[in-house]
């Protein structure tokens, strides 16, 4: 008779023993011991390397036939790889939009041949990966979200329907694939990964640090960054060369007195207060306060004001139309952060505009027209930035956004896919000067 007995439910293990093994915890209910099925692999190892004997039923894992994928690794692409499988095939590897992340995960299921789950964070990325999948392995693909509940080997899930079906699903696959994993360190999206068994598990990303920290649950729950590697790195070998240019504008009069008057309102109630906003806590602090005192609550709302002010000033709108006309046979896309300046300079210079309110059939239609190359430039805001499968565009223009470094590269790497003449990619940053958008400039940078 084995000393423990290994079993899958409902999202954790049912470890039957009389030891007190790690990773477990006394279940009063059931008379038996209880662990996260995230910690499988662990509590396998552990077992095994102090010559326990072990009954193990946790996975229950279907016949697949065998995997193969026409991919063919860049060297880089190797290298990621390999540094995944000698991290005991856990972990996260860290590459810039457009350098091929999705065929790393491919070739990590080709090479575990075992059923496997790829979570992603949008619908587009839902639909690009089940496309790839169904074009590199002659099996069904399963799919969760979108309309679809169907559960196959190889299975493709958004991060909100795997929240709903992990504990109901955590036993049927071998490795899983989270891809833009920073999205995984969010309060509620790590159950997905606490409530999964895989042993096998590969964390795909541009940007892996989050500003909150949370990247340190990441690395509990998928393994540690095994692998990474900048635009620079790659930049003219693998990714098209590209600059960075900052342009500079100055509001007009008008703007300057009402951007001076309403960021007044703000830095003077901050020297009232005593909150000097050197982190996020100081500002959770002042939205706390808002609730109740009604001049916090001003100060906000004339940071907002403000801030509309520097972003969506008129030397912006005239800026982009000397940068349109300078690069009228170029692939622009027009990076903002706000619906309603998206809309403005749609209609002023007859640009297609997709914004969370553009429908997924017309977003598709847009991005379709912009690959065809009917249409040469796009404006949106924040929608592109990631989970949607962009056109090659040579030239992006950053109007507004915020100091968020993994927007700004995510931004970045929508132009640096490998250009086959060669030429040079730009990302323009528009900024206005003698404001805090400044600040917030050199910080994503």
């Amino acid at each position: 008779m084995a000393d423990v007995t290994i079993s899958f439910e409902g999202g954790t293990l049912r470890v039957e023993t009389e030891r007190d093994v790690p990773f477990t915890e006394p279940d009063p209910r059931s008379k038996t011991r209880r662990a996260s099925a995230f910690r499988y692999a662990s509590l396998l190892h552990y077992l095994d390397t102090h010559d326990i004997t072990t009954d193990d039923s946790v996975l229950d894992l279907p016949e697949i036939p065998l995997l193969y994928s026409a991919y063919e690794l860049r060297e880089y692409q190797e290298s990621a790889l390999d540094s995944w499988e000698n991290s005991d095939r856990r972990g996260v590897l860290e590459l810039p939009t457009g350098s091929g992340k999705t065929v790393i995960g491919v070739k990590a299921i080709e090479r575990c041949q075992t059923p496997a789950l790829v979570i992603v964070p949008t619908i587009d990325l839902l639909e690009q990966w089940r496309g790839i999948l169904e074009t590199e392995f002659d099996v069904p693909i399963g799919q969760l979200g979108g309309g679809e509940q169907r559960v196959e080997a190889l299975t493709v899930s958004t991060y909100d329907s795997a929240y709903l079906r992990a504990d109901e699903i955590g036993d049927r696959f071998g490795l899983v694939v989270f891809d833009e994993v920073h999205h995984l360190g969010g309060e509620g999206y790590r159950e997905i990964a606490r409530l999964l068994a895989a042993p096998e598990r590969m964390g795909l990303t541009a940007t892996f640090e989050r500003p909150d920290g949370a990247h340190e649950v990441v690395t509990d729950l998928v393994g540690p960054r095994v692998f990474d590697i900048g635009v620079d790195d790659l930049a003219g070998d693998y990714l098209a060369p590209y600059d960075v240019k900052r342009l500079t504008v100055e509001l007009t009069p008008d703007e300057r007195e009402r951007y001076e008057r309403e960021q007044g309102v703000f830095t003077d109630y901050l020297a009232q207060s005593n909150i000097r906003m050197r982190s996020g806590s100081d500002y959770r602090e002042l939205v706390k306060r808002s609730g109740s005192d009604p001049k916090a609550r001003e100060a906000l709302l004339a940071k907002q004001r403000a801030r509309d002010i520097m972003m969506n000033s008129e030397g912006k709108v005239t800026t982009l139309g000397e940068i349109l006309e300078r690069h009228q046979g170029d692939r622009v896309i027009v990076f903002t952060a706000h619906n309603d300046l998206v809309y403005r300079l749609s209609e002023r210079f007859l640009i297609p505009a997709i914004t969370h309110q553009t429908s997924a059939a017309e977003r598709r239609d847009v991005l379709g027209r912009f690959r065809s190359g009917e249409y040469s430039r796009v404006i949106t805001s924040n929608v592109l930035d990631e989970g949607v499968d962009v056109p090659d565009a040579n030239v992006a223009v950053v109007l507004s956004g915020s100091g968020s470094e993994r927007e700004f590269t995510q931004r970045l790497g929508r132009i640096l896919r490998s250009k086959e003449d060669g030429g040079r990619a730009i990302l323009y940053e528009v900024v206005t000067e003698e404001t805090a958008e400044v600040r917030v400039a050199n910080r994503r940078r």
